[in-house]
């Protein structure tokens, strides 16, 4: 805060309600009485224009009347007012003022008056362009070098400059790359325009090459809030800037004169004349109501002003030159001057008494506690252990967990509907399965934000595991089903009532357990007598998943109490690769079929509004004409349309179920892979991160390509034969665009070879010997990018105008 005020020397409150910006204040000798004083132009979004000519008053009285010359609704909102020879006949100043499709232009003209009410003043409109676009700012100047007479150029909203040379529209152009508007001023000394785009950076353009490149181009990194090129000397060279949390200086030709950086959130600035040769004086607001004078970088002064500024102008007025006239968003224009006046505020007096010290020291042993416990106290989630039991409701079970914190709780569980009941000393929330199908994981995720006792605010993530009870129920084993796998451990058998505790004990002998899923199929648990071997057999490939993962790790976590270190757990039978493929088809089939569709339904959609088209011809003509079936053929593609969206919502629903239990299926082989070769679980997660790059699939990239691309980099690299054949595929390796493909074989081939060789000994890492001479050594979750990079060369085939290069191969991702 600073010391001094603004010298308030006359103020105004414009209307009520009323809202204005940055291109709604001007000021200048409007209405050409040829005395060299400046009159203020306000316009506001209300389409109110009015014209004031301040002069002090004494401060008991109020604001004299006399001071508001001119007061005119126009009929639509002002966005921005300029005064500039506008007219080409005269010599005079006009007044243009921007609408959001109109650009008009006045003359203001007073006359002397006779009686004791003064001068009267009248605006007339001179011209007018009603704009096809809708506008966002404009700026003046003398284009093309032509001396005399001001030309306009209004920029729309969409990027077009439209040209004005006084009452002739001359042309329009668009900007190339445009994306939002932003600042646009005329630099005169170099003939060209200055715009930042959306790229956040500064360029110039010259007037007679709008639409080519700019010559030159200067990075801000921030969004400009105001462009400003001075022109009060003819020795001046310079472009300010001012940025968001900097203020900038170029010289014409781009190169930065100097920078600042600005520790507040500036409103406005206005560049002005300084009486020291080599440096310029800058005014600039902020939002904290101050006033601040800059030469160059230097801070000289700092006023208080009762408001924050939107725009701010220098005025010469008869009694009183420089005077800072400035415009709030609201509508107080106020014309102040700097002065010496403090502020008279003093804090008050504080009765001296003397400290007492063991209040002083209880009252830091508190603060000392409360400290400890903010750092020791990093939340309340509590272990993924802590998931207690599960209800039913209407038949279906359901989990229940609690939390102890003053928290807001946001959790993701795949595939389950989830809802928590806010932010309170208690968070419970119940987790049950909402679908047909059984999900393709039991895994859950628990964010937790919220605030610390000293304020500070933290985020905190932890991971849990459902209960399979959650989705199945006890049922009796069965005797006959389709597909089995077996598991060995090199441990004595154990009953399984041992493993799996519970409600399970009624179905079981010991030696066989069955699991009824909620949705239908049944999964058979049975354990050998005489050897240490576990079969899982089941109608349903997919869905043996769930069991296998639950039996590993309740082996785990059994002989882990027993003490037992040197517990092992293998796969020893043939991959069931078929089997896994049969889900890899099924999945590609219904992909085929959302393509299918989406192609008739676009030729119906061209169909059914051609047929529109030509009924509304016909019930627009004069002349009745008959119909000639054309209604009976637009019911018929109606339905045939609302058919076809119907088959699309099933085959899509279809399809995500498809997707859910191909990923139970991928990862019941990724299990059964690392138990068979007995991988680590760092090399589990690669295998895992290349068969599984997708959690879901999008219009643009699918499971298929995506795997293949990762398969076929691990064929490239860590896989290959040898590291001379690593280097060589990996230096002929051509451009590949990711696409739904013609069919899976290939796909399926390439399982296949990663399965053999990682059977045969191969080495699954990210780490190989080209990879390490090229640079790339990535963790398993960065495998997920190679395939990731396919959605981008998908949108890089319809930029056909700016990229030369469409393919982008998985290498350079």
């Amino acid at each position: 805060m600073s010391l001094f005020k603004a010298r308030d020397w006359w103020s105004a409150v414009l209307g009520e309600g009323e809202e204005f910006d940055q291109g709604c204040l001007c000021v200048g000798d409007v209405d050409n009485s040829g005395s060299g004083h400046d009159k203020v132009v306000v316009g506001s979004y209300m389409g109110m224009l009015r014209i004031f000519s301040p002069h002090a008053s004494k401060s008991s009285e109020e604001v004299p009347a006399d001071a508001q010359l001119l007061e005119v609704q126009l009929q639509n909102a002002i966005i921005q007012v300029e005064l500039g020879k506008f007219v080409s006949c005269s010599d005079l100043l006009h007044l243009a003022v921007l609408h959001p499709r109109k650009l008009s232009v006045f003359s203001i003209s007073g006359t002397a008056g006779n009686v004791e009410h003064g001068d009267q003043y009248q605006l007339k409109l001179v011209y007018e362009h009603n704009l096809q676009r809708t506008a966002c700012s404009m700026t003046h100047g003398t284009f093309g070098g032509v001396s005399g007479h001001h030309s306009l150029c209004v920029q729309s909203m969409d990027g077009m400059l439209m040209f004005f040379e006084q009452e002739s529209y001359s042309f329009g152009r668009f900007l190339p790359g445009f994306l939002l508007p932003g600042p646009l001023v005329y630099n005169p000394r170099t003939d060209s325009f200055l715009t930042v785009s959306s790229a956040r950076q500064l360029e110039m353009k010259p007037v007679v090459a709008t639409v080519h490149a700019p010559d030159w181009v200067f990075v801000l990194g921030e969004q400009a809030l105001e462009v400003c090129v001075p022109s009060f000397s003819h020795s001046s060279s310079f472009i300010f800037i001012l940025g968001e949390r900097n203020l900038y200086c170029l010289r014409d030709n781009g190169q930065i004169h100097f920078m600042k950086k600005l520790e507040f959130n500036p409103s406005c600035f206005l560049p002005y004349a300084s009486v020291r040769d080599g440096t310029t004086n800058l005014l600039l607001c902020n939002h904290t109501n101050m006033l601040l004078v800059y030469q160059d970088v230097t801070l000289k002064w700092a006023a208080q002003l009762p408001f924050v500024p939107v725009a701010t102008r220098l005025a010469n007025f008869p009694e009183l030159k420089g005077v800072v006239t400035s415009l709030s968003s609201d509508g107080h224009l106020l014309c102040s001057y700097m002065g010496t006046d403090p502020s008279f505020f003093s804090t008050p007096k504080v009765d001296a008494r003397e400290a007492d010290y063991e209040q002083v020291e209880a009252e830091m042993k508190r603060l000392q506690k409360l400290i400890r416990e903010a750092t020791r106290t990093q939340g309340g989630i509590a272990a993924a252990d802590s998931l207690t039991g599960y209800q039913t409701r209407l038949g279906m079970p359901i989990v229940t967990h609690e939390l102890i914190s003053q928290v807001l709780v946001f959790i993701h569980i795949s595939l389950f509907f989830s809802a928590d009941i806010g932010s309170s000393t208690s968070v419970k929330f119940s987790a049950f399965l909402n679908g047909r199908y059984l999900p393709a994981d039991l895994k859950g995720e628990i964010t937790v934000s919220y605030n610390s006792p000293t304020g500070v605010p933290k985020i905190l993530q932890s991971t849990f595991t459902l209960p399979l009870a959650l989705v199945c129920v006890p049922s009796s084993p069965a005797k006959t089903t389709k597909f089995k796998i077996t598991l060995d451990t090199n441990q004595a058998p154990v009953q399984l009532s041992s493993i799996f505790s519970g409600n399970a004990h009624q179905y079981t002998d010991g030696n066989s357990l069955a699991f009824q899923f909620l949705p239908g199929p049944k999964v058979t648990l049975l354990a050998s007598k005489t050897s240490q071997r576990y079969r899982i057999q089941s109608d349903s490939f997919e869905d043996m998943w769930l069991v296998a993962k639950e039996l590993v790790r309740r082996f785990d976590q059994y002989f882990s109490k027993l003490g037992v270190k040197d517990f092992k757990k293998s796969f020893s039978g043939p991959l069931p690769l078929q089997e896994y493929f049969l889900s890899v088809d099924h999945h590609f089939q219904l992909r085929v079929s959302a393509k299918q569709y989406q192609d008739l339904l676009s030729e119906q959609a061209v169909q059914f509004r051609a047929i529109q088209r030509r009924l509304l011809t016909r019930f627009k003509d004069k002349t009745p004409a008959p119909l000639q079936n054309l209604d009976t053929l637009l019911d018929t593609t109606y339905n045939q349309v609302m058919a076809l969206a119907d088959a699309a919502e099933e085959n899509h629903t279809q399809l995500e179920e498809a997707f859910v239990r191909l990923r139970g299926s991928t990862q019941l082989l990724v299990l059964l892979l690392s138990l068979s070769q007995g991988l680590t679980p760092e090399q589990t997660a690669i295998l895992e991160a290349t068969l599984l790059p997708l959690l879901q699939d999008t219009p643009q990239l699918g499971w298929e390509e995506s795997c293949d691309a990762a398969v076929s980099h691990l064929l490239r690299t860590c896989l290959s034969r040898s590291p001379k054949d690593q280097a060589t595929s990996l230096a002929h390796t051509g451009a590949q665009i990711l696409g739904l493909p013609r069919d899976t074989d290939r796909l399926k081939r390439h399982i296949s070879l990663l399965c053999d060789r990682i059977a045969k000994g191969g080495r699954l890492t990210l780490a190989s010997e080209a990879n390490c001479r090229s640079g790339l050594v990535c963790n398993p979750q960065q495998l997920s990018l190679f395939c990731l990079c396919g959605v981008f060369r998908v949108f890089l085939q319809h930029d056909r105008n700016n990229l030369a290069e469409k393919n982008l191969s998985v290498h350079k991702c």
